[in-house]
């Protein structure tokens, strides 16, 4: 099987499942491109190769694909060595934990788009609750989700590491962590390859993104 000759990733610069998927090309070296687009004034070519609307979009040699998990699927069966676990029922496991990330990003996003106290609140406790189960099943040793060795799986969690870590530090609002997760976080955030994963002023893209669409937690920071 040849190699693609040209890779295409289509993003906004605030979405979290277009990052999983550059930091997954970056650790595997792949040469890619990568085409912001504005999600309020999207082209008509956006439209005709993505059926849902959404990003990320991977252009392959021209051909779409559609979904993040697909295409970290795709780029980890095309470019070798694999980032997933070799036992098949580890692996299982390892997507599994990617669908339930897709989930707390999900809240995430809730949290974040709510424009009054009780559904913020509401929104924010189903986030801990869901990083509460999560913890329960990392590896006990450090760094990453299975231990010693850098997955798929970390790929995907680093963005949300990212905007918890924004979160606290320019709004006050903490997510309580266990050492180990902390740890697991402070280790995804500290590697190049999910530092250069966002743009340059993701900071002020975040925080326009919030104000545009009028989030409860700017009120609740500047109380």
């Amino acid at each position: 099987m040849s190699l693609p000759t040209k890779l295409e990733l289509v993003s906004f610069k605030i979405c979290p499942f277009v990052q999983r998927s550059v930091i997954a090309l970056r650790q595997k070296g792949i040469a890619f491109t990568l085409t912001h687009l504005n999600p309020q004034d999207k082209p008509a070519w956006f439209n005709a190769i993505s059926p849902l609307g959404k990003v990320p979009v991977l252009l392959v040699d021209g051909t779409p694909l559609f979904e993040s998990a697909v295409i970290l699927e795709y780029v980890d069966e095309v470019y070798p060595p694999s980032l997933h676990p070799a036992d098949p029922l580890a692996k299982a496991q390892h997507r599994a934990w990617v669908e339930f990330c897709s989930e707390l990003l999900g809240r995430q996003h809730r949290m974040l788009m709510t424009t009054d106290a009780a559904s913020f609140n509401e929104a924010r406790d189903a986030l801990q609750q869901g990083l509460q189960r999560l913890d329960a099943v990392i590896a006990p040793t450090a760094p990453y989700f299975a231990g010693a060795s850098f997955h798929l799986v970390d790929c995907v969690y680093a963005p949300l590491f990212m905007r918890l870590a924004l979160l606290k530090q320019t709004y006050g609002l903490e997510m309580p962590f266990s050492a180990r997760m902390q740890a697991w976080s402070d280790a995804l955030l500290a590697l190049d390859v999910v530092k250069t994963s966002v743009v340059e002023d993701f900071p002020t893209v975040f925080a326009n993104f919030l104000k545009s669409n009028n989030s409860y937690l700017l009120s609740k920071a500047a109380a």
